[in-house]
């Protein structure tokens, strides 16, 4: 069963959406999250959303095998997975390249495409924001935008949250008629 993909903003609503999705999704649903607790206020924000998840939601904390996260979950459960922006940045700071990064990507949403239970995927859009000043900031800015890409292609469905609003993307060669 194809997935959904969700992208956005800081902030913008996109991890409240995939609860909600998940909420009216029969079943069990699993919650594979890649934040790492590295200082107080990433323990926060991973405390805040803790709260929006339901009680009964399987919590798989994983913060760069995807793939390997994907596999211990049974293929007929939902999955959220929350989020491709963060273990962006996690696979770049452990040196992985970004060709391989790039792959990893592609590999985890054909894994999702190929699972017959629902599954929605939550990545930033950091690419419409300001210009990085710095080399590193415009580097993964850059990859960032690659892996959306990936995601977006095996994607069923593709979204931007705005404002706790939902735009819906449209594949290029539809739009283009």
């Amino acid at each position: 069963m194809p997935f959904d993909l969700v992208l956005g903003g800081v902030r913008s609503g996109k991890s409240r959406l995939a609860v909600q999705w998940a909420m009216n999704v029969p079943g069990n649903v699993s919650v594979v999250v890649t934040a790492a607790e590295i200082d107080d206020e990433m323990t926060r924000r991973i405390a805040a959303h803790r709260l929006e998840r339901p009680t009964g939601w399987v919590t798989v904390e994983e913060p760069c095998d995807l793939r390997g996260a994907l596999d211990r979950i049974p293929d007929h459960e939902a999955v959220v997975l929350d989020c491709v922006t963060v273990w962006t940045a996690n696979l770049m700071f452990a040196d992985v390249s970004d060709d391989e990064v790039i792959s990893s990507a592609a590999a985890v949403a054909s894994r999702l495409a190929e699972r017959p239970g629902p599954a929605m995927v939550v990545s930033n859009e950091v690419g419409m924001g300001v210009h990085p000043y710095t080399e590193l900031g415009r580097h993964y800015r850059d990859l960032l935008g690659a892996v959306n890409v990936r995601f977006s292609a095996a994607a069923e469905r593709a979204g931007l949250v705005v404002a706790g609003r939902v735009l819906a993307l449209v594949p290029a060669g539809e739009w283009l008629g």
